[in-house]
């Protein structure tokens, strides 16, 4: 028979799937808000944001009850914590969407410009990215997780590209400088959102095995042979 605290682990990871859903939604519509120059788009980010926001407070509230109702074993209490962190990090995804949006809002009011970077392509990297990092918390699979680590790298370097390219283009069209900041704003969010994945892998990781892989550090040699809560 399944216990409180077991159900309440099930809902847990549930809610935060849902919101990690919402929050990869948010992301493509602020993508797509840029890419049609449509700001009812960008209006749907807005309003998606306050349904993350809402889910972030519902999730702290049930990881607290958990804590506050037993003292759970090691791996249940690292799958809390790392629901807690990974809380945090969509709801800023979801911020960051709403920056990407707001960007694109402003761009519509623009004349179009010719941007000489893809953010399609690195909007498509970011997604993978996050998708990936959700799909390594369901399948509670360490490796899934090293293999978003492994890919923070190429955006970052979309990243450094894009600063190089637009910079240029502002110093060559300086009447256009206001137009091409945004664009380079989007890019600079779309390399937060990485970071954020990145983020939620490396809580993925520690909840599997218990190794910090922050910065590179690992706090055990042992992985828990089953890193699934107990539920």
């Amino acid at each position: 028979m399944r216990t409180r605290f077991q159900l309440g682990l099930d809902e847990l990871k549930e809610r935060l799937l849902e919101m990690g859903g919402m929050a990869e939604a948010a992301i493509e519509l602020a993508a797509d808000a840029y890419r049609k120059r449509d700001g009812r788009l960008a209006q749907q980010v807005f309003e998606r944001e306050k349904l993350i926001n809402q889910s972030e407070r519902t999730i702290d509230e049930l990881s607290v009850d958990l804590l506050a109702m037993q003292q759970p074993m090691a791996t249940d209490l690292r799958f809390v914590l790392a629901v807690l962190k990974i809380n945090s990090d969509l709801e800023r995804v979801g911020d960051l969407a709403v920056n990407i949006a707001q960007r694109a809002v402003n761009l519509a009011q623009e004349p179009e410009i010719e941007v000489p970077v893809d953010i399609t392509r690195m909007t498509t990297a970011v997604s993978t990215m996050v998708r990936r990092a959700l799909e390594s918390f369901l399948s509670a699979k360490s490796e899934v997780a090293q293999a978003v680590l492994e890919m923070d790298s190429i955006v970052d370097r979309m990243k450094d590209e894009a600063f190089i390219s637009l910079v240029g283009q502002m110093k060559a069209h300086p009447e256009r400088i206001r137009a091409y900041l945004d664009v380079l704003l989007i890019s600079r969010s779309l390399e937060r959102i990485a970071d954020h994945a990145t983020n939620i892998a490396e809580d993925v990781i520690f909840w599997v095995s218990g190794d910090d892989v922050r910065h590179n550090v690992r706090l055990s040699q042992e992985p828990d042979t089953d890193a699934t809560p107990n539920h």
